[in-house]
């Protein structure tokens, strides 16, 4: 899955933006230039995904942009959250899989913890275990 989620940005009478995602509710932040507005977005957006996975749930999908911005998510954090995808769909549970990657339960939590910063070879590792291969593509920036 991509990971990159639209956003509205409503102007403010006293200046600057209100961001909104449609689809992740959680996500809500300002900014005083469009420049400011994007880096925020990328935040929020990121924090507020960090709420499903402590909570063990399912990530909503993103729809279409149809014309507004979008967040994209960094690659380690995006490698976390298809990392979260794919162990719910398993229903592996961080202890079974902390098993089979001989590793410790609280190593796994950081591996699926989006705020945490992890090697992108131990997330790629832990999704080798579930099946899943870990790729990363170059796009033209837009």
């Amino acid at each position: 899955m991509r990971y990159a989620y639209p956003y509205d940005m409503t102007p403010q009478p006293e200046g600057g933006f209100t961001v909104t995602f449609p689809d992740i509710p959680e996500a809500i932040t300002e900014g005083d230039t469009t420049g400011e507005v994007r880096e925020q977005a990328e935040d929020a957006l990121v924090t507020a995904l960090s709420f499903y996975t402590d909570d063990g749930k399912r990530l909503p999908k993103p729809s279409a942009a149809q014309g507004r911005p979008v967040a994209i998510v960094p690659p380690l954090v995006a490698a976390k959250l298809a990392l979260h995808d794919a162990m719910l769909a398993a229903g592996l549970s961080n202890v079974e899989l902390a098993r089979r990657m001989d590793l410790d339960e609280k190593a796994v939590r950081r591996l699926r913890d989006p705020l945490h910063r992890s090697h992108i070879g131990q997330v790629a590792a832990a999704l080798r275990v579930l099946g899943k291969r870990l790729e990363v593509q170059a796009v033209e920036a837009a």
